[in-house]
């Protein structure tokens, strides 16, 4: 029987590609179990998941596909969206209590990415040598605090053009989850989470 089951509610078009790889790699690399099931995510845009009542109907439908797959495991409904302008500590709780209220007994998650999902790649960047051309250009050992976001990306990408739909899933599936850990308060955050999903799901 699978452990633990995710349904992700997530933004953008990259994202889709982008966080099931994600989550495989922290709880296998970090949280050492691969006995994890990842639908794949639901898109909706931001503007209309911060609306009073949207979160809790789109929740809703991630809660349904979770109820409908068989066997049956711990499952989690995780909505993972960009800050952009939004503070984590105000906007996370806020939209966590929506979407708990939508889930109903299915468990559920709200993890910001502070400031945007971009950010998480400049705390890893020293292993994206790859795709990124860091030549006299160090990131910042603080990229929330120095409010690094896409553009930081975009202006030292070596291919012809950043894309996210296309370049998210690379850089994920190359970045060092350690070092994006220890530089970044959101992505730690995302990883204390899964970590409490899994301890729930071993009982």
């Amino acid at each position: 029987m699978t452990l633990l089951r995710i349904q992700p509610i997530v933004e953008g078009h990259g994202e889709v590609e982008a966080v099931p790889i994600l989550l495989r790699r922290i709880y296998g690399e970090l949280l050492a179990t691969y006995d994890v099931d990842i639908l794949p995510p639901l898109r909706h845009p931001k503007t209309r998941l911060v609306r009073d009542g949207e979160l809790q109907r789109f929740a809703g439908v991630a809660a349904n596909k979770l109820r409908a797959r068989r066997p049956t495991a711990h499952s989690v409904v995780l909505l993972l969206l960009d800050g952009d302008g939004d503070l984590p500590c105000v906007l996370g709780p806020q939209l966590l209590e929506r979407a708990k209220a939508g889930a109903g007994e299915i468990s559920a998650m709200a993890v910001i990415a502070h400031l945007e999902f971009e950010t998480w790649f400049v705390a890893a960047a020293s292993s994206l040598a790859t795709y990124l051309d860091l030549r006299g250009a160090p990131a910042p050992t603080a990229p929330e605090t120095h409010r690094a976001r896409k553009k930081w990306i975009e202006d030292r990408f070596r291919g012809v053009k950043y894309s996210e739909t296309l370049d998210q899933p690379k850089l994920t599936a190359k970045m060092d989850l350690r070092a994006c850990r220890a530089s970044s308060p959101s992505f730690d955050k995302l990883c204390r989470d899964l970590a409490r999903e899994l301890s729930l799901a071993r009982g």
